[in-house]
C-alpha cells in the first residue's frame, strides 16, 4: 500500500499501526547537485572513521552566529516519545537518512529544510519488545554500485533490512522481501522472539559486503552463562546471502580455542556491539570484541579468553582472522571495546606507517599496525593486583602502553578524590577507607558488610571513553578523545537466588538493605552530594599520534548547577569541571566540535547545554550556542548550496528527541 506524503501524514496514530510496516512516501526526486555540496556517507564520515570533514565556512569567528536552519522532532515515532536518540545520520545528494523514534524507524528529510521525504517502518510486535537493545539506534548504512543506491540497517528485533534510498521500500532480491533474519543462520539455535541478542549500532558496509555485529541484555549480573554468542557475520550488499561467520568464541581445532583452559561449551555472548572500522585497500575489517559471560565475574572462563576484549582484523570477503590484538586478559571490569577505531597514515619515526588507534573505557589509547597489528610503540605486559573471589581465574598481567599516556584518572588514590575544601576532602578519604583501591586492573573484593564493600575503580564500568568514539585530523594525524572521570564500586557475593542468575558469584551495587558508616551507605559515591573525584568530570583531549604524545587536554562542559550552587562551596572558587555523559566529537579544518552532555542554567535563566567549538591546535574554546537538551548523538556536517551545516541529536530528562541543524545566517 503506497501513499503520498501527505496523506501519510494526515493518518491518525492507529491508522499507522494498522497498516502495520513497512510504510514509504513519494519517491524523492533527484537532487541537482551544486558546486561544493559534499556528502557525510558513513556513520563517522569514512570507513576510517575519523569523523573528519575539510570544511571551514563555519569556525571560530563565526561559530557564535549559528542559528537553528531546521529540527525534526522524533515524537511521533512510535508508540512512545524516544529520549535517547544516539544516532549520526547520513546525508547523501541532499538527503538526510536517520534512524529515529521508539520503534526505530528509518526517515528521509530534506537536507536543506529538514522536512520529511519519506518514512519506514518496522512493526515487530513482541520480538521488539523483548528485545534487549531498544531505542531508536545510532543510524543506517549506505550503499551503492554506482546506478542502484540502498541503506541497510538492523531492526530492534535483530533484522537486516534493504530499502531502497529513493522511495523507502524494501529491496525484494535482498533476504526474503528485503530482509535478513539474524537470529537464523548464526551457527547456533536462538529463539525468534526470546533469544537475548540485538544491535543498536549501524552494520558496516565496505564494498560489496555488509558486517553485521551482535549486543546482549546490558548489566553485570548475566542470567545465565551459556547465553546467545555474538558471532560476527559478513553479507552480500546486493543480495543478503551469508558470506561467512567469525566465531568470536572459538569453537574446538579454530584459533584461540586453547586460550579457554575449561574450553568454551557453556559460555556465551563475546559480541560486537560497537562500530566498525575498514579498510579497503588491505581489505581488512577491524572487530571490537566484548567480554564473554561475564562482564565482571569470570568465574566460568578460566584462561585469557579469546577473543573476548580483542580487536580482530578480518578479511572483508572471507571473514578469515588476519591478526588480533588482546587489550584485556580474562576481563573483569567490563573494559569491552566500545567504538570504531580510528584509522590514519601518520609519519612514525621517519617513515610513514599505517596506524589504528583504539579509544577505550579504561582511558588508553592503543596504537598498532593495521596491517599487522603489532604496537607502534612497546605495550609491555605489566603484573596486576591479584583479587579474592573463590574460583576466579586472575590474569597475572596486562598490556599498558608506554605511548601514548593514559588521557583519564586510572584507579584510585588520594589525589584523585575531590579537594574543594580540606572538610570535603577529609570525608572523602574516610568514605574510601570502606573500600579496596589500588591502580587500573585492580579486581573486584568480595562484599564484607562488616568489612570491605569492595573495589573502588576510575573508570568506571562504562568509561572512560564509551561509544561515540573519537575524532581524527588525517592531514595533521592528530586524534581528539572525550572521556568522563567517574568511579564505580566492584564487589561480589554468593548468589542466594538461582532464578536470578545460574552464576554461584555475582556482582552487586547498592543493596537494599545497604549498611550505613556515619555518613556514608555502601555505593553512593559522593561527598555532601558531590562527585567522589576531583574534576574534571569529563573532558576532550588531543593526541598526537606522530609522536605518542598528549597535544592538549580541556574540561568539556560547563559546571553541574549540583557542584556550582552548592551550600559548602559558596565561598569557594571552582574552575569550569566539565561534565560526565556519552558524546563524541566532529572534527573539521580547524576546529573540534561537541555538544554538552546533559544540561545546566545559563546566566538568563534557560536549561540546556552547549555545542561548543575549539581551536584544533590549542584547545582553547572559540564559541558555543545553545542547545535546549544535551547531545545523545555524534555530530556530523555538510555542505549544501555552499552553506555548512552541522546536525546534532539532542534529548535527555524530560526532552524528547530530535535532530537539530545549525547553520550560519544567509549573507
Amino acid at each position: 500500500m503506497r501513499f503520498t506524503r501527505r496523506a501519510l501524514l494526515a493518518l491518525p496514530p492507529l491508522t499507522w499501526l494498522a497498516l502495520r510496516a513497512p510504510l514509504a512516501a513519494a519517491q524523492v526526486s533527484p537532487r541537482q547537485r551544486a558546486p561544493g555540496d559534499t556528502d557525510w556517507r558513513h556513520y563517522a564520515n569514512d570507513l576510517a572513521s575519523t569523523r573528519y570533514a575539510a570544511l571551514d565556512q563555519i569556525n571560530a569567528a563565526n561559530f557564535n552566529s549559528l542559528e537553528v536552519a531546521w529540527r525534526f522532532r522524533t515524537d511521533a515515532l512510535g508508540a512512545r516519545p524516544d529520549y535517547q536518540l544516539e544516532a549520526t545520520p547520513l546525508v547523501i545528494n541532499g538527503v538526510i537518512y536517520s534512524t529515529a523514534g521508539s520503534r526505530r524507524d528509518v526517515v528521509a528529510l530534506d537536507a536543506a529544510t529538514g522536512e520529511l521525504l519519506w518514512i519506514h517502518r518496522e512493526d515487530e510486535g513482541e520480538r521488539a519488545r523483548k528485545a534487549p537493545r531498544q531505542l531508536s539506534g545510532r543510524g543506517v548504512s549506505y550503499w551503492t554500485d554506482g546506478t542502484e543506491e540502498r541503506l541497510l540497517y538492523v531492526t530492534i528485533g535483530y533484522r537486516l533490512i534493504a530499502l531502497d534510498a529513493r522511495t523507502g521500500q524494501r529491496i525484494p532480491a535482498f533476504g526474503i522481501d528485503g530482509v535478513v533474519d539474524l537470529k537464523t543462520e548464526f551457527d547456533q539455535d536462538v529463539d525468534l522472539i526470546e533469544g537475548d541478542v540485538g544491535l543498536n549500532s549501524t552494520p558496516l558496509v565496505a564494498r560489496d559486503t555488509v558486517v553485521v555485529g551482535a549486543a546482549h541484555t546490558a548489566g553485570n549480573v548475566p542470567k545465565t552463562r551459556d547465553n546467545v554468542r555474538g558471532y560476527v557475520r559478513g553479507y552480500d550488499a546486493r543480495t543478503g546471502k551469508r558470506k561467512w561467520i567469525f566465531h568470536t568464541i572459538p569453537r574446538p581445532g579454530e584459533f584461540g580455542y586453547d586460550s579457554w583452559l575449561d574450553g568454551t561449551a557453556k559460555i556465551g555472548n563475546a559480541g560486537m556491539w560497537c562500530q566498525i572500522s575498514a579498510d579497503p585497500a588491505l581489505n581488512l575489517a577491524y572487530l571490537g570484541i566484548e567480554l564473554p559471560t561475564g562482564d565482571v565475574g569470570g568465574q566460568y572462563r578460566r584462561g585469557p579468553g579469546l577473543f573476548g576484549e580483542s580487536i580482530v582484523a578480518v578479511d572483508l570477503d572471507s571473514g578469515e582472522r588476519k591478526w588480533h590484538y588482546q587489550l584485556v586478559h580474562h576481563g573483569l571490569w567490563d573494559y569491552d571495546i566500545p567504538c570504531a577505531a580510528m584509522l590514519l597514515d601518520v609519519p612514525v619515526g621517519g617513515r610513514m606507517r599505517q596506524l589504528l588507534a583504539q579509544p577505550t573505557k579504561q582511558g588508553f589509547l592503543y596504537v598498532l599496525d593495521r596491517a599487522t597489528g603489532k604496537p607502534i610503540w612497546p605495550i609491555p605486559e605489566r603484573k596486576v593486583p591479584k583479587g579474592d573471589v573463590a574460583g576466579e581465574w586472575y590474569a597475572p598481567t596486562q598490556p599498558i602502553p608506554s605511548r601514548p599516556a593514559a588521557y583519564d584518572v586510572q584507579g584510585v588514590g588520594d589525589d584523585d578524590l575531590i579537594d574543594f575544601t580540606p572538610e570535603l576532602r577529609a570525608k572523602a578519604l574516610a568514605l574510601t577507607k570502606n573500600y579496596r583501591r589500588g591502580p587500573l586492573f585492580t579486581p573486584a573484593s568480595m562484599f564484607d558488610r562488616d568489612g570491605t564493600w569492595g573495589t573502588l575503580t576510575a573508570p568506571n564500568l562504562t568509561g572512560g571513553t564509551n561509544w561515540p568514539g573519537g575524532g581524527a585530523d588525517p592531514e595533521t594525524g592528530v586524534v581528539y578523545v572525550y572521556s568522563k572521570t567517574v568511579a564505580d564500586v566492584m564487589s561480589e557475593l554468593p548468589n542466594d537466588d538461582p532464578t536470578r542468575s545460574d552464576f554461584a558469584i555475582i556482582n552487586v551495587r547498592g543493596l537494599p538493605d545497604a549498611p550505613r558508616r556515619g555518613d556514608h551507605s555502601y555505593g553512593v559515591l559522593t561527598v555532601d552530594g558531590l562527585p567522589l573525584l576531583k574534576p574534571p568530570y569529563g573532558r576532550i583531549t588531543a593526541i598526537d599520534l606522530k609522536r605518542g604524545a598528549h597535544v592538549w587536554q580541556v574540561a568539556h562542559g560547563e559546571t553541574p548547577d549540583a557542584v556550582r550552587n552548592h551550600p559548602k562551596l559558596k565561598n569557594v572558587t571552582v574552575p569550569k569541571t566539565g561534565r560526565a555523559g556519552n558524546v563524541g566529537p566532529l572534527v573539521t579544518r580547524t576546529l573540534v566540535i561537541c555538544g554538552e552532555p546533559g544540561v545546566f542554567t545559563l546566566p538568563d535563566g534557560r536549561r540546556g547545554a552547549m555545542l561548543c567549538a575549539y581551536d584544533k591546535a590549542t584547545g582553547e574554546q572559540k564559541g558555543a550556542v545553545y542547545m535546549p537538551a544535551g547531545q545523545t548523538g555524534a555530530p556530523m556536517t555538510y555542505m549544501l548550496d555552499q552553506r555548512q551545516y552541522i546536525v546534532i541529536a539532542i534529548g535527555g530528562g524530560a526532552y524528547s528527541s530530535e535532530l537539530v541543524a545549525y547553520r550560519l545566517p544567509a549573507a
